[in-house]
């Protein structure tokens, strides 16, 4: 593990062709964030492009990590991403495969198994004086199979549960940096939503609770729960995912000396 504990702060990319918001979450988070990870059309729905935001980002004195879904582009799509990012200086990526689409078609070409071969490939095309390009894959909380070994970062699915993660933590052997999700839920609604949509997520019902009765509460949460994961030592980082309540969640973890 890295000597340092980071905290890579995932940013709202914009609907529109707007960038202020993301400046504004920017220099919001600057003071926390380790890194900022750039969603790539979540939840199915178009937004700027993550090279396009990861630019921003770099453009104000950040590092960022693109991410890239398999769902949304073809192989020549792929490649045009990686010329892109190559182009602005970007070095970090996320490969994930993409929520299933509403209209239930893929461009099935990709895969994240197949975007890591295809980095590799470009990478030994790339001139020696080049920078090294990393890629991250992100795993729920289960066995992580042989060819996710081969990747840089991992990115673990949020959890709200510690000794959960210590546990599954406990059972892997990664050579590279592997950071915890952390989500601060803004709602009830929002986390009955997460659940459903991924059975594996269990929100405790104390937080619930908390949330039900203090709009306060799930920033409070998450973030204790992050500095216990920094503290517990077993990661490397959080993957923190503060969604509209970002600013809340900027001036907790200032107001706690910091996220270091």
């Amino acid at each position: 593990m890295s000597p340092a504990f980071e905290w890579i702060c995932e940013i709202e990319p914009p609907t529109t062709p707007e960038l202020m918001h993301v400046r504004h979450q920017i220099g919001t988070l600057s003071k926390v964030a380790s890194a900022y990870l750039i969603p790539d059309n979540h939840v199915g729905r178009a937004t700027v492009s993550s090279i396009a935001v990861a630019h921003e980002v770099d453009r104000m004195g950040g590092r960022a990590i693109a991410c890239l879904n398999a769902r949304d582009r073809n192989a020549l799509g792929f490649r045009r991403d990686l010329l892109t990012g190559a182009a602005y200086g970007l070095e970090e990526f996320l490969f994930v495969y993409g929520d299933d689409p509403s209209s239930g078609s893929r461009t099935g070409q990709l895969t994240v198994r197949t975007m890591m071969d295809d980095l590799r490939r470009f990478s030994d095309e790339r001139p020696r004086s080049a920078g090294a390009f990393r890629a991250g894959v992100t795993t729920r909380l289960r066995a992580l199979p042989a060819w996710k070994q081969a990747a840089d970062l991992l990115f673990v699915q949020v959890s709200f549960d510690l000794e959960e993660l210590l546990v599954w933590r406990d059972t892997i052997h990664f050579d590279g940096q592997v950071y915890a999700g952390v989500m601060v839920l803004p709602s009830v609604s929002m986390a009955r939503r997460l659940m459903e949509a991924i059975p594996e997520i269990d929100v405790p019902p104390h937080w619930l609770d908390a949330i039900d009765h203090d709009r306060d509460a799930g920033v409070e949460l998450a973030c204790d729960l992050a500095h216990a994961i920094a503290d517990s030592g077993a990661f490397d980082g959080v993957h923190l995912v503060p969604g509209v309540r970002y600013r809340e969640t900027a001036s907790r973890l200032e107001g706690r000396g910091g996220s270091s």
